[in-house]
């Protein structure tokens, strides 16, 4: 069967590969190059170990030969015996250099993937945070993985292909030259014989193969969708049983008729092959015995005819690659070029040289006049101003996609501002140095990130050289510990795949613990609360309201309680700060914050109170 996706069999590009054809200039030449550069050496021993395998491959041919002429017409036993040994042991070098040769490929092409895996990891580990929300991530491990896995095919399938299979054909055809000439034409005459119904052949079947594949992935589709769980269930509700039972008779009929159709041709083309197979020795055959009986060329003899059969069917393999090479070298340049895509995609937000390191203990936030947008025709945020004074709480609050957690994304350099400045102790962000600037900061996000692994491994994520102590002590602040503690293996307990073995309260104070752990001196919590009842909230409450003292702190919130406490709050509205001061000033406004405390908060807050009277 073909494999999916975008690659057909081998000797056949596509109809979205031939769209699609990598243009080929210096630059790309060069830059492929740079990975194998370094390499040099071991790929002169790769291609001196192919030559001494072609050379050593035409031996048993040409011993056969001699075991014909001298040994069995001469009824010489000693020469027979020397022959055949000497043949076997041609054979088992040839194939220990190909073991040597296969294993050096193999360590180069390693290598390679190693250097080229290891530049990928880094370069997108320092692309921007916007990379990463428009991006699929399925994308993201196909360039890591499979793309760049896929060099190790190009190096040690395509390159030494082409290098082996000149070098076999060469090295054949000058040894059937010598032998003889009439014979070797002959011989070469043949070979069309075999590769134009091959490839003809090979055509019809690989578009019967592409046809029955496209039908098998839609029977495939349709078995998932109608005997899935909520397949089934819609099914039974609109009584579509029969409906969906015909559609399934009717695809699969289709695959069922290019299934036939495609062994069909694979048996008439087995004929074919065995047909010509036979063919082309007995032409050699006709043309020696001619020679001879007609005493044509004296100097030939029956072992050389023999070794001429033997050579020719050498040469059949290199001259089918070799016409494959087009195809071969144009997914070999696409595959380069996709992973080289991802290699020039711009890191925008880099740390500036000799960035600055000043002490943001205590120190104002100010948005300056900033301007944002995720798309240039779409402004998110047109003219934001507002000062955080040093160790205050300010609350953001807003209509839901006003922008509120992007602001705050602003002041870690998730993303640049487009207009205007973010400065923290009066130094713009973008002059910090990057690492020391996100080290200072601590995020608690609505949507907690968990690591496959224990709990104190994601709590270590924040400081590595924290003690069990600390760990403890900032699981307690969190209110997390009595828990951790009551499971069998304690902060060795496995949180599984993104902390799904957790509860969403669970992993938001383990989160909020590790922000502990980390100790910043500046603090954001977007919607930090959202998954924790009113119950675990208030206990979280009041380790926050610890842990934001002496820290200058940003909140963006839905939950009144927490907004109550805010020093002052910001209303996000329209691109803007459009109100800012306390809760009663912004009552009293009759604006956008009453709108939303009419529409939300209150909502909430007489929830709140209604579950606590029950």
């Amino acid at each position: 069967m073909p494999p999916r996706g975008s690659f057909g069999p081998r000797g056949f590009l596509t109809d979205e590969e031939k769209r699609n054809m990598p243009k080929v200039n210096k630059a790309l030449l060069v830059r492929i190059f740079s990975y194998l550069k370094p390499y040099l050496l071991q790929f002169f021993l790769v291609f001196a170990a192919i030559l001494l395998s072609s050379v050593v491959g035409l031996l048993p041919s040409i011993i056969t030969g001699k075991i014909v002429d001298e040994a069995l017409i001469g009824k010489d036993m000693a020469l027979l015996i020397k022959l055949l040994l000497l043949a076997f042991g041609t054979i088992a070098l040839s194939q220990v250099i190909g073991v040597l040769e296969s294993y050096i490929n193999a360590w180069i092409s390693r290598r390679i993937i190693f250097d080229m895996k290891n530049q990928m990891y880094r370069h997108l580990e320092y692309m921007p945070h916007s990379f990463f929300t428009s991006e699929k991530q399925g994308d993201i491990i196909t360039r890591m993985n499979t793309d760049i896995s896929g060099v190790s095919s190009v190096i040690s399938g395509t390159l030494s292909s082409v290098v082996s299979n000149i070098s076999v054909l060469v090295t054949t055809l000058v040894a059937l030259f010598s032998m003889s000439w009439r014979l070797a034409i002959v011989g070469i005459v043949v070979i069309p014989l075999l590769i134009i119904p091959t490839r003809s052949v090979g055509k019809t079947r690989w578009k019967l193969l592409s046809e029955s594949q496209a039908k098998n992935d839609e029977m495939n589709q349709l078995v998932n969708e109608t005997l899935s769980v909520s397949g089934s269930l819609l099914v039974k509700l609109f009584t579509r049983e029969d409906r969906e039972y015909n559609r399934f008779v009717a695809v699969n009929e289709e695959v069922t008729k290019l299934a036939i159709k495609e062994q069909r041709s694979g048996r008439w083309f087995a004929v074919m092959m065995g047909m010509f197979t036979q063919i082309a020795p007995l032409l050699i055959y006709f043309a020696g015995g001619y020679l001879i009986i007609r005493k044509s060329d004296p100097t030939l003899t029956v072992g050389t005819i023999t070794a001429t059969v033997a050579l020719v069917n050498r040469l059949y393999r290199p001259v089918s690659s070799l016409l494959n090479l087009q195809v071969d070298f144009t997914r070999s340049l696409a595959l380069f070029e996709r992973i080289f895509d991802y290699f020039d995609k711009e890191i925008t937000i880099v740390s500036p040289e000799n960035g600055k390191t000043p002490d943001v203990q205590n120190q104002p936030i100010r948005f300056d006049h900033v301007a944002f947008s995720y798309d240039p025709e779409k402004p998110l945020l047109t003219d934001i101003n507002f000062t955080v004074p040093g160790g205050k709480m300010y609350a953001i609050v807003g209509p839901s996609g006003s922008g509120k957690s992007t602001i705050v994304n602003l002041i870690p350099r998730l993303y640049d501002v487009l207009g205007g400045q973010v400065t923290v102790g009066g130094v713009d962000v973008r002059d910090f140095d990057l690492a020391y600037l996100r080290g200072q900061i601590g995020v608690v996000t609505q949507d907690t990130y968990l690591f496959n692994g224990s709990i104190r491994e994601n709590l270590l994520y924040a400081r590595e050289d924290a003690t069990q102590e600390e760990i403890e002590e900032a699981c307690r602040i969190a209110s997390i510990h009595d828990f951790i503690a009551s499971q069998p293996d304690g902060y060795d307990t496995q949180v599984g795949n993104r902390g799904l073995k957790l509860s969403g309260g669970e992993k938001q104070r383990l989160s909020i613990a590790r922000v502990i752990l980390k100790d910043p001196k500046i603090l954001i919590l977007d919607e930090a609360t959202s998954a924790l009842d009113s119950i675990s909230e208030n206990a979280i409450q009041e380790a926050l309201e610890v842990l934001m003292q002496g820290r200058t702190s940003i909140v963006i919130a839905h939950r009144l309680s927490t907004i109550l406490k805010a020093e002052k709050i910001l209303v996000v509205s329209g691109g803007t700060i459009a109100e800012q001061g306390t809760h009663e000033e912004l009552l009293q406004k009759d604006g956008v914050y009453r709108e939303l405390y009419e529409t939300q908060f209150r909502v909430v807050l007489d929830y709140e109170n209604g579950s606590e009277e029950s």
